[in-house]
């Protein structure tokens, strides 16, 4: 008789890995957070991809604070979670998500992606790409006159109606941690003014502390861990999530890895890179922004002193979130102009 399967990797109990490859997930994971209700935003859900089951939320201010009935621009905002977890529907990705909505006066889209080790990259990229896309079919569909366009994918164009007051030309993509990572990732696969999407344009990246990694250590990921995120869990994140028996050198985790796209030969739409002070993250996120700057690229980075991972998206209506409001608001302007 063979051996029954062994436990491989464990995240917080929440999620196992077994040696057959069989996988456990937790539904009673308790949230710190929890919803917040605002009034001035509404939301709703639509299917984009039957293929995969794939889900994105959408929501929309109310009342608009744009006196000159300009259409709104649209953020898409990539939840984190390491690659392994998060979904629209958690309360802080949702608290989060309807603040940059009232906040920015915008469109927010919150696609969800599959999830590792499941579904290891580069599906995550795959299906924000697929989430892109489904912009552009809604984009296209209103374009020709409220046609369905309906293309054959399998995905449901119910955000139509919600989306006829929408600047296709000004979007903008948000991606927190693994999302931030995903941000990048869309930013060289699209690059600038990439007729790829259109009606779609990209016009800028916000990457909060986005997830990258690399096979030599940090300053910051060596020091002293954060209370919710330690080296050890960053650690298991990747061999959760990268491809079978690749590194963390892998161009999916390390932009600048061995086997990673040559950035400097690459136009790169405006990136604004977010990072807290005492975070893991914060050292390659500094040294990201740092090489693409020598490279001559449009980055802009901000550090927020004494600020832990998730400061932005946790916390989402805290005088801090109010000032990355503002700061969104400008580079939005900014890349608008």
């Amino acid at each position: 008789m063979g051996s029954l399967p062994h436990l491989v990797e464990d995240c917080m109990g929440f999620l196992k890995l077994f040696s057959d490859g069989s996988v456990y997930r937790s539904n009673s994971i308790t949230f710190q957070a929890s919803e917040i209700e605002d009034n001035s935003v509404v939301f709703k859900d639509c299917l984009f991809d039957k293929r995969f089951n794939l889900h994105l939320r959408l929501y929309k201010p109310q009342n608009s604070n744009n006196n000159k009935k300009q259409k709104l621009p649209v953020v898409m905002f990539l939840h984190g979670g390491g690659f392994c977890f998060g979904s629209r529907t958690w309360p802080n990705i949702h608290n989060c998500c309807m603040r940059l909505a009232s906040g920015l006066d915008a469109v927010v889209v919150a696609p969800d992606y599959r999830l590792a080790p499941e579904n290891r990259l580069p599906a995550a990229v795959d299906d924000a790409v697929e989430a892109v896309r489904w912009l552009q079919r809604q984009g296209l569909s209103l374009k020709e006159s409220g046609n369905n366009n309906d293309d054959g994918s399998g995905s449901d164009s119910c955000g139509d109606a919600w989306l006829t007051d929408v600047d296709f030309d000004r979007v903008v993509i948000v991606g927190d941690s693994s999302g931030g990572n995903i941000g990048h990732q869309l930013a060289v696969r699209f690059g600038s003014g990439s007729k790829e999407m259109d009606p779609v344009r990209i016009r800028g990246y916000v990457l909060l502390a986005p997830f990258f990694g690399g096979e030599v250590r940090t300053k910051s990921e060596e020091g002293p861990p954060e209370p919710m995120l330690s080296l050890e869990l960053l650690d298991r994140f990747w061999r959760l999530s990268m491809p079978v028996g690749e590194t963390r050198d892998h161009p999916l985790a390390n932009p600048f890895g061995p086997g990673s796209p040559n950035l400097g030969q690459m136009k790169l739409d405006p990136i604004l890179v977010i990072v807290g002070g005492n975070e893991l993250l914060k050292d390659r996120s500094a040294d990201y922004a740092s090489r693409l700057k020598k490279l001559g690229k449009d980055i802009t980075y901000l550090e927020f002193e004494g600020k832990e991972h998730g400061f932005f998206t946790h916390n989402s209506y805290s005088e801090d979130a109010e000032e990355i409001i503002q700061i969104l608001k400008r580079f939005m302007l900014g890349t608008f102009s």
